[in-house]
């Protein structure tokens, strides 16, 4: 398992509303959360063999900023 960590302008509950489907239904996502409490809204990603450039045009495609934060 790998645990990815984005910063994102996801900064409501709604806009999580939006994003919940388009991540829901990528195979490969075991768990996701977004902590709102932090200054980059994160986006924490558990997963098997995911590339963190799809995630990121994910979001993009959604209107919202997303950028892996390296180790």
């Amino acid at each position: 398992m790998n645990i990815l960590v984005f910063k994102t302008s996801v900064s409501e509950e709604e806009q999580i509303g939006k994003i919940t489907p388009l991540l829901d239904s990528v195979p490969t996502i075991k768990h996701w959360n977004f902590d709102l409490d932090d200054c980059d809204n994160i986006l924490r990603i558990v997963s098997n063999n995911l590339d963190p450039e799809s995630i990121e045009v994910l979001l993009q495609t959604a209107g919202f900023y997303c950028q892996e934060l390296a180790d």
